[in-house]
């Protein structure tokens, strides 16, 4: 048990609300898809710092369908350049559904990267060479994003390739207004293979979340494609990354997102988050209905929508030390106080900031021992931010660890878990210093 925990129950938390809904049904015009379990639902969700959250069944694998479309066109982005690919795919939304017959009149050009056609287009630009075929650059590309090496699911791709006519009719009337620049054939065989790469929800939490961190895996800290070629892709993603539904998703759920006939669904919180889940059951337009009711909840809970204005990604703990390094520990008190940590925040804490604090406090502290929670900088925190502290606070002490906190502007409230003296009771006069001094001597037992 940790206090991050906090953010594992919240996922937990939608899950459980969500698991019940029975609207939609798994995709069934690719047979293997059908085979899926109705039941499963997973979540997850990867903070800039790297931090992976999960609840359900976020490690079954599954195939990424569409949602492979943004992370290829990533790659035709970083290997051509944004003109010579927007020479072959358009950027407007099509307003039209994922297998529609959506080119630019008087070019032949498909509307987007995010529908079949533009997908089939982008695929085909990835160019070979001469020590890697196309498609295992894509395959290597992925497993960049996702933080370790992917494969194929070799029975879905051969139920995809056996009933996929309408995506070969699209890429012969692509190739007919001469738009495709390889063969129909080919294209779309690589489409398919692309579609059928197996992953994980946390595995797309990751992909999710190496575009909100510009580009860069926040696990494994390897830059994958440019911050440029990132912020593209969330456009073109918050646009088009829904289908026909794309304005409303916007303007509900507020974030860039990408679904999946197989039901994976990821969205994602530029500089704060990536997230997915995945629940087979579709809606209409394509989407799993389990999975957009539950980010949409989340997001409306959390204050998550892209106008909302998020903190910055590592601007809020400002401090992670033991007392004895602080530059006002007297010299004789350093041995004692040693034995406390630190942990220092700043600014207005809302969900991302919170979890970054939760995820602090469990990595301070000598050897598990007490930490000082320091909020003298802190200028609010908001609802949603303080429950989640509370009940990171009280998980920290129920795994028997012992807390303090400073908090001279009461932001956090009462903390039923929090039983040592706390900086609003140390006199008016105190200075900052002081108060995480006298609550470092309360947990080393001085006081």
């Amino acid at each position: 048990m940790s206090a991050a925990d906090a953010v594992t129950d919240s996922l937990a938390g939608l899950r459980d609300r969500f698991a019940a809904v029975r609207e939609g049904r798994p995709a069934d015009y690719i047979p293997q898809l059908a085979l899926a379990d109705a039941d499963a639902f997973g979540l997850a969700l990867v903070s800039m710092d790297g931090h992976r959250y999960s609840a359900g069944e976020a490690e079954v694998p599954f195939t990424l369908q569409s949602v492979s479309k943004p992370f290829v066109y990533a790659l035709a982005l970083s290997v051509l350049g944004l003109d010579e690919v927007s020479r072959w795919v358009g950027a407007e939304p099509s307003g039209e559904a994922f297998n529609a017959i959506s080119l630019e009149p008087g070019t032949g050009r498909p509307a987007n990267a995010m529908v079949n056609a533009g997908a089939i287009v982008t695929t085909a630009l990835v160019p070979d060479t001469p020590d890697e075929p196309a498609f295992d650059r894509i395959l290597h590309c992925l497993g960049r994003f996702a933080g370790r090496g992917l494969d194929v699911d070799e029975e879905v791709f051969a139920s995809e390739s056996a009933t996929g006519d309408r995506n070969r009719a699209l890429a012969y009337l692509i190739r007919s207004t001469g738009t495709l620049p390889v063969d129909p054939v080919r294209a779309v065989d690589r489409y398919f293979r692309q579609c059928a790469i197996r992953v994980t929800a946390v595995d797309l939490a990751t992909m999710a979340a190496t575009l909100a961190y510009g580009g860069v895996n926040p696990v494994t800290r390897e830059r994958v494609v440019s911050a440029e070629v990132a912020a593209g892709v969330l456009a073109v993603m918050a646009t088009c990354g829904m289908y026909d539904g794309s304005g409303d998703w916007l303007l509900r759920v507020g974030l860039p997102a990408k679904s999946g006939v197989s039901g994976g669904l990821i969205a994602v919180g530029p500089a704060r988050f990536g997230v997915a889940t995945y629940s087979p059951p579709l809606d209409a337009t394509g989407g799993s209905v389990r999975g957009h009711a539950a980010l949409e909840a989340m997001s409306r809970r959390y204050g998550l929508h892209l106008m909302l204005n998020p903190a910055l990604p590592g601007s809020t703990v400002t401090l992670v030390t033991t007392a004895d390094d602080l530059p006002s520990a007297p010299s004789g008190e350093r041995g004692l106080r040693g034995r406390v940590g630190v942990v220092a925040a700043q600014g207005a804490i809302d969900f991302t900031a919170a979890e970054r604090v939760l995820y602090a406090l469990d990595e301070s502290g000598p050897d598990g021992g007490p930490v000082v929670l320091d909020l003298h900088d802190v200028t609010a925190i908001d609802s949603v931010a303080r429950g989640m502290l509370h009940n990171g606070l009280a998980r920290f002490t129920a795994d028997g660890r012992r807390a303090a906190v400073v908090d001279p502007k009461d932001l956090l409230g009462p903390v039923d878990a929090v039983r040592e003296r706390t900086g609003r009771d140390l006199p008016r006069h105190a200075t900052r210093e002081d108060a995480v001094a006298g609550c470092a001597r309360a947990l080393a037992g001085e006081d």
